[in-house]
């Protein structure tokens, strides 16, 4: 028999925006949070970008919403960008307010940096790049301070709990106990799909699961061939891997490929500093051509200890010295543009399930997302869930299911295999340079990988099931537009313009 829980407020997932929802809901009732590792896991404390907000002189929340649109390629929702851009710099504010240590200048004012495409100085960090960090360690504070707040770990949503169209809870595996968790209110704060990819900057506990729970469960999903690709990441052998800010090209630094030639300037009229998915495209090509690619920063010599303190230390510790020697690179799954369909307040298709951070799909980011838009995105959208969960009425009765057990998973190797078999497809098939031929040959071979896989091996049955997602909707655009790139249309076209591909 399984134990069972009952509270008003159940978070699943433990970065900025589950955070944030489960600190603000918390003074209306109890909370419950469940994360797949440790409070400390999730993509949030790996960003080493900012908060983009509106807060500087000669800054709008006009301007930002211009900047993001530009950068949605003709996708995002309109009124969920003037939502983002008008309630940001209020949230950054309690944010800091709530103790967060954002770098200040002498007369207390944030010190604002600027990213690519952003037409204005309106990045706010912490201890340079260490923001996201900072983020995670004033939230983690926030949430254990309260008393109403339980926190879960190593604990793994396996379903939710459907009755009558409504969310009522989830069913998981909470070290190694099967447990029922019965909410007046749902939030989806899953994170992101990263590791479906052989290369990605994201944490390991990034494997897609949210939007595969929210499919099985009936929840409309959209969007999900929009995966953003960083374009230098360092070439080791880690998962995840580190990131080379692009603040490194800017300074300069220009990439070569195995004979030492520089390739980018005869590819993109800004060589080096073009578009994030023309960089990442290009790179990919050398490397399909059986080439590695180098960022050669070794005209910075003297300044790269000032100027990068953080990456130099990075560096160093892998036996790399980027004032004498070149810098292995290659793009990198960073980002999921798509996710579970959700209104200005949160709220899925489905009653009482709330969604927000990388696994909705609120609208803001469209095609593409405007750099250091995915934390405040995250601080926004969970300030107006925890909001909305309040008006949830009680539950009556959610019947109980007797028969249900945490399947045991007895070949770790076979879905070891499995998901490195994903990695690799995903990687070669549906990544930075897609065609139908080789998406076609992803989709037959993930079916393939699902059959195969025993009941017990639930992260990689996510795995193949969020993949497929991705695969067969790159199939139906055919087209390219921001983060989704087709080989065999590479235009954007007219009749695809505003239109949405949803499950």
């Amino acid at each position: 028999m399984s134990d069972r829980i009952r509270t008003r407020f159940l978070v699943i997932g433990s970065g900025i925006a589950g955070l944030q929802t489960a600190w603000r809901a918390s003074d209306h009732g109890e909370v419950y949070v469940l994360t797949k590792r440790t409070l400390k896991d999730s993509a949030t404390a790996y960003a080493q970008g900012g908060i983009a907000a509106a807060l500087g002189a000669g800054d709008s929340t006009e301007l930002h919403r211009q900047d993001t649109l530009a950068a949605g390629a003709a996708l995002c929702d309109a009124a969920a960008v003037e939502v983002l851009v008008a309630e940001g710099p209020d949230r950054v504010r309690e944010l800091a307010s709530a103790g967060a240590q954002f770098d200040k200048d002498p007369m207390g004012r944030f010190t604002l940096g600027k990213e690519a495409a952003h037409s204005r100085k309106r990045i706010v960090h912490a201890k340079g790049d260490q923001t996201g960090a900072e983020v995670a360690r004033t939230l983690i504070h926030r949430v254990t301070e309260r008393a109403n707040i339980t926190v879960l770990e190593t604990a793994r949503v396996l379903d939710l709990v459907v009755q009558d169209g409504r969310c009522c809870g989830v069913r998981a595996n909470v070290a190694g106990k099967a447990v029922e968790i019965i909410a007046d209110a749902t939030v989806l704060a899953a994170g992101g799909s990263g590791q479906l990819y052989r290369y990605t900057t994201n944490p390991l506990v990034a494997t897609g699961d949210g939007y595969a729970i929210a499919h099985r469960a009936g929840a409309t999903l959209a969007d999900m061939e929009f995966v953003q690709f960083h374009p230098t990441a360092l070439e080791t052998p880690e998962n995840p891997l580190a990131l080379i800010s692009e603040a490194v090209r800017g300074e300069g630094a220009v990439l070569v490929n195995d004979r030492g030639k520089r390739f980018m300037s005869k590819r993109h009229k800004l060589a080096e500093l073009a578009p994030r998915d023309i960089v990442a495209r290009e790179i990919f090509r050398e490397q399909m051509g059986g080439s590695r690619v180098w960022l050669d920063a070794t005209k910075q010599s003297r300044s790269f200890a000032r100027r990068f303190p953080g990456i130099l230390k990075l560096c160093l510790a892998r036996g790399i010295d980027p004032r004498r020697d070149l810098i292995p690179v290659t793009p990198a799954a960073h980002y999921m543009m798509g996710g579970v369909v959700t209104d200005l307040a949160g709220r899925s298709s489905l009653e009482r399930l709330y969604a927000c951070g990388e696994v909705s799909r609120t609208g803001v980011h469209g095609a593409n997302r405007l750099a250091s838009n995915s934390l405040l995105e995250g601080l926004v959208f969970a300030e107006r869930v925890a909001r909305d969960a309040v008006n949830q009425p009680k539950l009556r009765k959610v019947p109980r299911r007797a028969d249900w057990k945490v399947p045991t998973l007895r070949d770790r190797g076979a879905a070891q295999v499995a998901a490195d078999e994903i990695r690799r497809l995903m990687w070669e098939h549906a990544g930075i340079d897609r065609d139908a031929k080789g998406l076609r040959t992803a989709a037959r071979a993930l079916e393939g990988i699902r059959a195969r896989l025993a009941a017990g091996a639930t992260e990689e049955i996510n795995m193949v099931e969020t993949a497929l997602l991705i695969v067969e909707s790159a199939l139906l655009r055919r087209e390219s537009r921001g983060g989704h790139f087709r080989s065999d249309f590479p235009k954007p076209k007219k009749k695809w313009r505003g239109k949405h591909i949803e499950w």
